[in-house]
């Protein structure tokens, strides 16, 4: 089953959308330490509970490839976009999305161009 954590940054409109999709779906708001929680910690829940982790935050993806940790990652390098356009967007490239986080380690961006794959 693909599950999905969003950062703190991320709408809640992004999480419920994704809910909507049929995937399991948490918010960092809602789980640990809430917002306050470190970026280590998300990544050991996110491994821990096989989350796919969605942020905006440069530092997940410093850690993917040094440590490998969150082991999936989903981060939207779009700046300021309405959170309508971000939810299109997530539904534009979902099928994709799904393809290519069946992997062990994965690691996409979303951003003005689509969705690019490392």
């Amino acid at each position: 089953m693909i599950k999905f954590l969003c950062d703190v940054h991320i709408s809640y409109r992004i999480t419920k959308f994704l809910a909507t999709q049929g995937f399991e779906t948490e918010h960092v708001n809602r789980i640990l330490d809430s917002y306050h929680t470190k970026d280590r910690d998300i990544c050991r829940y996110a491994d821990t509970h096989n989350f796919i982790v969605i942020t905006k935050d440069l530092d997940f993806r410093n850690s993917h490839f040094i440590q490998k940790t969150p082991r999936k990652l989903i981060r939207i390098t779009l700046g300021n976009i309405s959170n309508v356009q971000l939810q299109d967007l997530f539904a534009e490239n979902l099928e994709a999305i799904i393809y290519h986080c069946q992997t062990e380690l994965c690691y996409l961006e979303l951003t003005t161009c689509g969705l690019i794959v490392f």
